[in-house]
């Protein structure tokens, strides 16, 4: 029986990005009935464990909550945890990339920030983990791949010098910062309170994916 993890999140291209770097563990939708909370939180960690929270809390489930964005060197960490409303409550990812676009310097710092927090209601379990992937801010957006800001999102670590945007999805997964937390998030769940969660729900834990970086 494979374990289940009841997602905390609305937004379709986080859930299909973390089911495929979480393909151990089944990848449960989050009922329609289900309000999660405004993001309110000053950090990722924060506005993900609420979420996960408020899916636990509604449900008797373990739930996992994703909360993620973009900090800009040259704006002090803006947008951060305001990086889905940066250009307004109902901004679409173009306006949000054009508003940072017009703030931030070409080849100015980025870094993308993922926080993914699991919640176990009946163990009393919470646990966050988080993940950083480094860049900095393209001439102009490339790439018809990813979502958000990746059109302008050149990372540190592809040394080709492509945008997000332009990458496979399993190169963007190993290098990505959605990517480094949940392979954080599988070190844990192969650990001691993870394995008792599998346990529970009846499947043996996943193993820990190997060292990439």
């Amino acid at each position: 029986m494979t374990p289940t993890l009841l997602l905390a999140t609305r937004n379709e291209h986080k859930a299909r990005e973390i089911e495929a770097m979480l393909a151990s563990w089944r990848i449960e939708p989050l009922p329609a009935a289900v309000r999660l909370p405004p993001e309110t939180g000053e950090t990722f960690a924060e506005n993900a464990l609420g979420k996960a929270r408020a899916a636990a809390a509604a449900t008797g489930r373990v739930a996992l909550g994703d909360d993620s964005g973009i900090e800009a060197d040259a704006l002090g960490g803006a947008p951060g945890v305001r990086s889905a409303r940066y250009a307004g409550e109902h901004a679409s990812d173009g306006d949000n990339l054009a508003k940072l676009r017009a703030a931030a310097p070409v080849g100015s710092g980025l870094a993308y920030v993922c926080a993914l927090a699991i919640v176990d209601p009946a163990a009393g379990v919470e646990h966050v983990v988080e993940g950083r992937c480094t860049g900095r801010l393209a001439a102009e957006p490339r790439g018809d791949g990813g979502f958000g800001y990746d059109p302008v999102f050149l990372a540190d670590d592809d040394p080709a010098g492509r945008t997000m945007a332009q990458l496979r999805p399993e190169e963007k997964a190993a290098i990505s910062h959605r990517g480094r937390a949940v392979e954080a998030l599988r070190d844990w769940l192969a650990g001691p309170e993870g394995a008792a969660i599998a346990a529970r729900l009846g499947a043996a834990p996943p193993p820990a994916r190997p060292e990439e970086r």
